[in-house]
């Protein structure tokens, strides 16, 4: 069912478009995790705590209700890699790990503009390397092991999966980027017309997602690195088996499904698909919603087929 002329008139007053999201990440952190509470004995999972260069790096680890083997999704969250955190994510991760039969391992990655690019990614790659090198308290096989990532969170999964190839000391089978920002520049400088048509009425706009990126990195030149923005890597050869899922009303559309096409163009397999009338972050709406269940009907497709 398309949008119907109520709720665009909602989402467009929910936009906000004047909002200064340099000026008051703070708050907006605040708000995030007040708006996704949680209540702790009402889940199946741990918590655990992985030492990285003199700092810990917090991951939750949920169990599903069936579980599927002893299979993992290591999960990188959205939030413009400046907003976020795994109580936030509580409530999407626990219904991921019930809707796929997979353990999610939720990554509590450094935040940017206190901690700036690379140190989040940083974070997520350790905590991958650990992960895959069996050095963590699970036994799972590298093959039964899935990168997965929303957004920002999908960014520095598709960096982690070039930044693992360029190191050669693991390598991801699979990976799945929800509505990934994969691009450098979200303005008037973006040749991707849904950053245009999606970027002011939506909810998540194109400023919005330009400020976050201004926050991410600290330095210009940090706007080029592939680890960045993967859609400018000269190289994308040897990437994992790759699952890509948009959404019709998100600005990031269409650099997603550029991303998946230059993947496919250097010989990977690519899986794209676009989620029609959603919007950006749809998979933290209520597990009810039909958006979700069809992501998920997609999500488990792919990690059946070999």
């Amino acid at each position: 069912m398309a949008i119907s002329p109520l709720r665009k008139m909602a989402l467009k007053a929910l936009s906000y478009p004047k909002l200064n999201v340099k000026k008051n990440y703070k708050i907006h952190r605040k708000v995030l995790v007040a708006f996704h509470p949680f209540f702790k004995p009402l889940y199946n999972l741990l918590d655990h705590k992985i030492i990285f260069e003199n700092h810990e790096i917090p991951v939750r680890i949920f169990k599903p209700k069936k579980a599927e083997g002893f299979k993992v999704l290591l999960f990188f969250h959205g939030g413009g890699w400046v907003i976020g955190n795994i109580d936030s994510y509580t409530n999407m991760c626990a219904n991921m790990a019930n809707q796929t039969g997979y353990a999610v391992v939720s990554v509590d990655y450094r935040l940017a503009p206190e901690h700036p690019f690379p140190s989040g990614l940083m974070d997520c790659y350790h905590v991958a390397e650990r992960l895959y090198k069996n050095q963590l308290f699970f036994s799972s096989k590298p093959e039964e092991i899935v990168l997965i990532g929303d957004s920002a969170g999908a960014n520095l999964a598709a960096a982690v999966s070039l930044m693992a190839r360029d190191k050669g000391e693991f390598l991801p089978g699979k990976q799945i980027l929800l509505y990934p920002a994969t691009n450098n520049y979200h303005d008037s400088r973006s040749e991707f017309p849904s950053i245009l048509e999606n970027g002011t009425d939506y909810i998540l706009t194109s400023k919005r997602i330009q400020d976050y990126m201004d926050l991410y990195i600290s330095k210009e030149e940090d706007r080029f690195n592939p680890y960045v923005a993967p859609l400018l890597a000269k190289d994308l050869s040897n990437q994992p088996k790759t699952l890509i899922i948009t959404a019709e009303y998100d600005p990031l559309r269409d650099e997603g499904e550029a991303y998946g096409m230059r993947l496919k163009e250097w010989g990977n397999d690519v899986v794209v698909n676009r989620i029609k009338d959603a919007l950006h972050g749809f998979l933290t709406l209520p597990r009810q919603d039909a958006y979700i269940t069809a992501c998920y009907k997609i999500v488990n497709e792919f990690l059946k087929n070999k």
